[in-house]
């Protein structure tokens, strides 16, 4: 039920760097930046820093480089509330002349032991607004005694708050049920709720989309806008993303931070792709858009009110699609970085970009992500071992195993033009002068070349490795079998 804009679009991605920024962060983000970038607005970055004791170092340039990796460029900020506290003091102190706010001595200890008690009683955990009508002597006296109090916003003790979200319609809540929230805390920072609305209001932010779990906090900043005397943004709070087993999503599930899945391989096309299916979907059957797709067609409409199923097998088939797109140029250059990583130190660098490419040519219809590059293609680099059993079979014992090996080793020796056609020509009607299938001696020598039981393409991957390296494995598999005859 989304409302076409009738005011310049303007959305926020306002992340907090408590911690560093998982599916759903990025998933909230991809939806601001597919709605501004489809109603030709603007996609403003502000940092939500004023929780001081959560901050984790090195949050927020993660935060930059997830959207930076991602394309979601933004076109105003980043902006950081901890420069902008003088803004947030001032409109509250003039809310507290009003009557609207006012202030809170309650102790921490109070507190607690209030919510204690009212857990015991099966109440909802919420303040008792002690300090809501103390009088000015009774402030007074609490002063003297050097408490520093917050400040609370007086919630209306009776009626309803009612706002329309975009994709859930009209949602009310009792106000008898809404506590008297903090707004200012002791040590001067503003909570969520207050710079939340503050910032909200002077960036001029037209769609608020966040995630499910912030509805409960609405109908607080609907009274906190109405109180200032100012015009709420449209609200819309999109589904959460749930693992398989329908739980929170979690570690078990998978890598939760953006940042791990750049690590695991995984391209960035194929991660907006995926991401924006978690809750959105363009019909019951396309699975494969393009960024320009998505923002084409993107719109609350599709947005769906029932939590997004995370599916990390589907995530691996996408991507393999969009790596199987990629130019061979494209590949290798994305490829590269992961060779260097993961394979062992003993792999002579730099890497030889000639090379790399005939050997990715192979690997590039195989691979899942990035990472799985350097262990598909390790035995091109790097020596092979084996156990000696993995050259026999039901049908095949050590001395027919080194029987077959010789007889292939000699005549791939008098190969003069080392390439995937002639090494084929050579070997495959040699499987029906040793009485043997081409799946049994093909097998055997790709066992003894690469060693492994499945592999790229035989002839190519011996082409690759050249005449040398194939007849020396073939010769180390031989000596394997002698111990064995």
């Amino acid at each position: 039920m989304q409302s076409e804009p009738e005011v310049t679009v303007r959305l926020r991605f306002a992340p907090s760097p408590t911690g560093y920024p998982h599916l759903g962060n990025i998933r909230t983000a991809l939806f601001n930046w597919l709605f501004a970038r489809h109603h030709n607005g603007k996609f403003i970055l502000r940092i939500e820093d004023t929780d001081v004791t959560r901050r984790v170092e090195g949050a927020v340039e993660t935060i930059l480089d997830s959207l930076r990796w991602l394309g979601l460029n933004w076109d105003e900020g980043p902006y950081f509330q901890s420069q902008r506290l003088p803004i947030y003091r001032e409109i509250v102190h003039k809310l507290l002349d009003e009557g609207q706010v006012y202030l809170c001595y309650c102790s921490p200890q109070r507190l607690e032991k209030m919510r204690q008690e009212q857990i015991k009683r099966k109440q909802p955990p919420k303040y008792d607004r002690r300090c809501r009508d103390l009088t000015q002597r009774e402030r007074t006296q609490l002063e003297a005694m050097g408490v520093t109090p917050v400040i609370r916003f007086k919630t209306p003790l009776a009626g309803e708050t009612t706002f329309l979200d975009l994709i859930h319609g009209l949602v009310t809540f009792k106000n008898d049920t809404l506590d008297d929230f903090i707004l200012l805390k002791s040590d001067g920072y503003p909570t969520y709720h207050l710079a939340n609305v503050i910032d909200d209001h002077l960036m001029a932010i037209s769609h608020v989309l966040r995630a499910d779990e912030w509805l409960s906090s609405t109908p607080r900043h609907v009274l906190l806008y109405q109180a200032l005397n100012w015009q709420a943004p449209q609200f819309a709070h999109l589904p959460m993303i749930l693992g398989p087993d329908r739980a929170k999503l979690s570690k078990r599930h998978g890598a939760t931070t953006i940042t791990e899945y750049q690590k695991q391989g995984y391209l960035a096309d194929a991660m907006v792709n995926f991401l924006a299916l978690l809750g959105w979907s363009l019909d019951d059957h396309t699975e494969l858009l393009s960024r320009e797709d998505l923002i084409k067609h993107f719109s609350l409409e599709r947005v769906g009110k029932t939590a997004a199923i995370f599916n990390k097998d589907k995530l691996e088939w996408m991507n393999g699609v969009y790596l199987r797109a990629l130019s061979l140029g494209e590949f290798v250059q994305q490829a590269m970085p992961f060779l260097d990583r993961d394979l062992p130190e003993t792999v002579k660098r730099p890497l030889d970009n000639d090379y790399v490419s005939q050997v990715l040519s192979l690997i590039q219809e195989r691979a899942k992500t990035l990472a799985d590059v350097p262990q598909l293609a390790s035995f091109f680099f790097d020596d092979v071992q084996y156990d000696a059993g993995l050259l026999l079979s039901k049908k095949r014992d050590a001395k027919s195993a080194a029987k077959a090996m010789t007889i292939a080793s000699q005549k791939l020796e008098e190969i003069t033009t080392w390439d995937a056609t002639t090494i084929e020509d050579v070997l495959r009607p040699l499987a029906t002068k040793l009485n043997l299938s081409t799946g049994e001696l093909f097998g055997l020598l790709r066992i003894a070349i690469t060693g492994r039981t499945a592999a790229p393409p035989l002839f190519q991957t011996m082409a690759i490795l050249g005449k040398g390296k194939c007849l020396e494995r073939i010769n180390k598999a031989l000596q394997l079998l002698s111990g064995l005859c």
